[in-house]
């Protein structure tokens, strides 16, 4: 029931239905797959999900804005994350993700945020000082985020 997006889809859909960027973790070979967790977890509802875990990820893209396939991604993602409702926010140890720290400092002022943070995350001091100044509510788990994104979206 639920409509799923990744890049390179265009970002249509209808903006009054609930939705949900998925932000975190993506590192290749050092995060699971916690994104295929949501989009089960969230399947039987009317949410579109905004997933950028792209399926045709090539590595060998140009870090720089003239790359138009890394250019696009990017873009893409900026785009999703003004557009949906909620951004749910997971931080795995077992990476460092840039990319998402980058994100919790771009969204943290919009009130769109649940952040998922567990112990032994490299920068968790950081992310925990910056969710507590902005109000952003915090989680355990990757169960208590989705269950927490549900609850946003549908109350």
């Amino acid at each position: 029931m639920s409509l799923l997006l990744k890049p390179p889809a265009p970002l249509s859909f209808d903006r009054t239905l609930p939705s949900v960027f998925l932000a975190g973790s993506i590192e290749m070979g050092a995060a699971e797959d916690w994104q295929r967790e949501f989009e089960r977890g969230l399947g039987d509802t009317p949410a579109v999900i905004l997933n950028p875990r792209r399926d045709d990820w090539d590595s060998s893209w140009k870090q720089s804005m003239s790359d138009p396939n890394l250019r696009a991604q990017v873009e893409w993602e900026l785009d999703a994350q003004d557009a949906a409702t909620c951004i749910a926010m997971y931080f795995a140890p077992t990476t460092k993700a840039p990319i998402t720290l980058l994100e919790l400092g771009l969204f943290a002022h919009t009130g769109k945020v649940i952040v998922c943070c567990p112990e032994g995350y490299w920068r968790k001091g950081n992310v925990d000082i910056v969710c507590a100044r902005y109000g952003m509510p915090m989680v355990a788990s990757l169960a208590e985020l989705l269950a927490a994104t549900r609850q946003r979206l549908f109350s």
